[in-house]
């Protein structure tokens, strides 16, 4: 019944040109998404070699540079001394400044246990790497230790976990592992067995 009054109403809504009054009991419909009043865009300013968000403070943005950790982080905010800035507030000297930490961090009087390569086997300084230096050194580290021939060496060659892992159930990589094999039955027992029936 109230779908045939709804029909009746709307029909005449149409035939007069005004739209049919709503019930009161009955709920507006919103719709599924409604976009943010005044949704700002993401501003994005580049510090050594990485897209950093310019709504964050310094001490929170340089985090997403490889090889900068929190603390690391925070010394080079305290170092700088644009700590409490927006990153989108820095100016092009101050960018280039902070950029010049990361480099050299020992230059700013940040302690050498922050670093994250101490006594470079090559050099024997203290550095800190980031962002593409620090995946080279990382795999002329890996490559240095196969041509040695080395236990973690042999196992990095070889694809197996280096650091004593165990490898009966995990690292199980398809084609390499053979699982446990059943054995067949062979025909000569089978037909033992039948020997045995007709004599019973």
């Amino acid at each position: 019944m109230k779908r045939m009054e709804k029909k009746i109403a709307k029909k005449a809504a149409e035939k007069t040109g005004q739209p049919a009054e709503k019930k009161k009991d009955e709920k507006e419909k919103k719709p599924a998404y409604k976009p943010a009043e005044g949704a700002r865009q993401k501003i994005i300013i580049r510090v050594a070699d990485t897209n950093l968000d310019a709504d964050r403070k310094v001490g929170r943005a340089i985090m997403e540079v490889k090889g900068v950790g929190p603390m690391f982080a925070n010394a080079v905010a305290n170092v700088c001394g644009f700590k409490e800035k927006l990153i989108k507030e820095l100016a092009d000297d101050e960018i280039k400044k902070l950029e010049d930490i990361l480099a050299s961090p020992s230059k700013y009087g940040i302690p050498a246990w922050m670093l994250n390569r101490r006594g470079d086997p090559q050099t024997g300084e203290d550095r800190h790497l980031i962002v593409s230096n620090l995946d080279f050194a990382r795999t002329m580290d890996i490559n240095e230790m196969k041509k040695l021939k080395t236990y973690k060496g042999v196992r990095h060659a070889s694809g197996l976990p280096v650091r004593g892992q165990r490898t009966r159930s995990s690292f199980r990589i398809k084609g390499r592992t053979v699982g446990v094999q059943r054995k067949k039955e062979e025909p000569a027992k089978a037909g033992a067995g039948a020997k045995k029936e007709e004599k019973k």
